[in-house]
C-alpha cells in the first residue's frame, strides 16, 4: 500500500519561494511515477509535475518556475517553488500512478494513490 505525506506549505508574497516534500513509502521506483497536483477553490485538481524514473514532466503554467526532484534513498518527493505568483494558491497534492507513458497526462484519474494535501497561499 503507497501511503504519501505532504508538508512544506504555508504564506509566501509574490515572487517568494517554498519547497514542498513528500514522505512515500509502499511504492517501487522503477514502478511507480510520483506527481504533484493541486487545487484551488471551485476549481479542478491540475498536474503540477511529475517524475518517472528519472524523466521529468511539467505543466506549462509551472514550467521555469517549479522543479520537481526525487531521492529515492530518502523515498522523498520535491517540489521547489520559485517566482511564486498569487494564482499559485492551492491546495498541494502529492500523488503516485504506475510508471508508463500516462504519468505524462498529468491527469488526476492515472494516479492512484494521494496524500492528503498541504496548503500554499501566495499574496499580492
Amino acid at each position: 500500500q503507497v501511503q504519501l505525506v505532504e508538508s512544506g506549505g504555508g504564506s509566501v508574497q509574490a515572487g517568494g519561494s517554498l519547497r514542498l516534500s513528500c514522505a512515500a513509502s509502499g511504492y517501487t521506483y522503477s514502478r511507480h511515477c510520483l506527481g504533484w497536483f493541486r487545487q484551488a477553490p471551485g476549481k479542478e485538481r491540475e498536474g503540477v509535475a511529475a517524475v518517472d524514473t528519472r524523466v521529468l514532466y511539467y505543466s506549462d503554467s509551472v514550467k521555469g518556475r517549479f522543479t520537481i526532484s526525487q531521492d529515492s534513498a530518502k523515498n522523498t518527493l520535491y517540489l521547489q517553488m520559485n517566482s511564486l505568483k498569487p494564482e499559485d494558491t492551492a491546495m498541494y497534492y502529492c500523488a503516485a500512478g504506475y510508471s508508463g507513458p500516462l504519468c505524462a497526462a498529468l491527469e488526476r484519474k492515472y494516479f492512484g494513490y494521494w496524500g492528503k494535501g498541504t496548503q500554499v497561499t501566495v499574496s499580492s
